[in-house]
C-alpha cells in the first residue's frame, strides 16, 4: 500500500512542478512519466484523466494552505505577525525556488480554459484565503494594529492581489527579491501609524 501512496504522491508532486513551470496545458502524462520513470498507463491507473489529477492536486493544495493558516494562527498571536508570516512563507519559497508560485494563482489565470471541476477548486481556494485575510484585517483594525483605508474585505482582496502580483513580478524580472520589494511596502502601509 505504501508504494501506491508514494507513486500517487510522486505524480502529484511532479504535476505541481510542471504546472508551476508551464500551466495546465503545459504538461502531459508523458512528461510526468519521463520525470518519475513510469508509464502513462500507470499514471492513468492512479488518475484516469488529467482533469482528475489536477483537481486532486488543487484539493490537496487547499488542505496544505488550510494547515499552513492554522499554523500561522497558532504561532503568531497578532494579526500583524500573521500577515508577516504569510508573506515570509512565500518570500522563502520564492527565494529558494521550492514553490516559486501559488498553484491556484497560476491556475486562476487559466480559468477560461480549465475544466469546471478544477475551476471550482481554484475559486474555493481564493474564497477561503480571502475569508482568512478578511478576519485578520478585522482583528487588526479592532486592535488598532492595522491601518485600513477601506473595508476589511476590500483590504483582504487587495492584500491577496498584491501578494500574487509580487509573485508575478519576481517571475517576470527573474529576481526573487522583487517579491520582498513589493510586499514590504504593502506591510508598511498597513502597519504605519497615522501622522499627527
Amino acid at each position: 500500500m505504501a508504494n501506491v501512496s508514494n507513486t500517487t504522491d510522486d505524480i502529484l508532486r511532479c504535476a505541481r512542478s510542471l504546472i508551476i513551470a508551464g500551466g495546465y496545458n503545459g504538461f502531459s502524462y508523458a512528461d510526468i512519466g519521463k520525470v518519475i520513470g513510469i508509464r502513462n498507463a500507470s499514471i492513468h491507473h492512479h488518475f484516469p484523466s488529467k482533469s482528475e489529477l489536477v483537481r486532486t492536486l488543487v484539493s490537496r493544495y487547499r488542505g496544505e494552505v488550510e494547515a499552513g493558516i492554522a499554523e500561522f494562527e497558532r504561532r503568531n498571536p497578532t494579526p500583524v505577525d500573521q500577515l508577516r508570516s504569510f508573506i515570509g512563507f512565500w518570500e522563502a519559497c520564492i527565494s529558494d525556488a521550492t514553490m516559486p508560485f501559488c498553484v491556484c494563482a497560476l491556475l486562476a489565470t487559466e480559468i477560461p480554459v480549465l475544466p469546471q471541476e478544477i475551476a471550482l477548486e481554484v475559486r474555493a481556494h481564493f474564497r477561503a484565503l480571502s475569508a482568512w485575510l478578511t478576519s485578520v484585517m478585522e482583528r487588526g483594525a479592532k486592535a488598532s494594529s492595522l491601518r485600513l483605508t477601506g473595508p476589511p474585505k476590500a483590504e483582504a482582496e487587495a492584500f491577496m492581489a498584491t501578494v500574487h502580483g509580487a509573485m508575478l513580478s519576481a517571475r517576470a524580472y527573474g529576481d526573487p527579491k522583487m517579491f520582498g520589494l513589493v510586499t514590504r511596502s504593502l506591510l508598511e502601509r498597513l502597519t504605519s501609524q497615522p501622522k499627527r
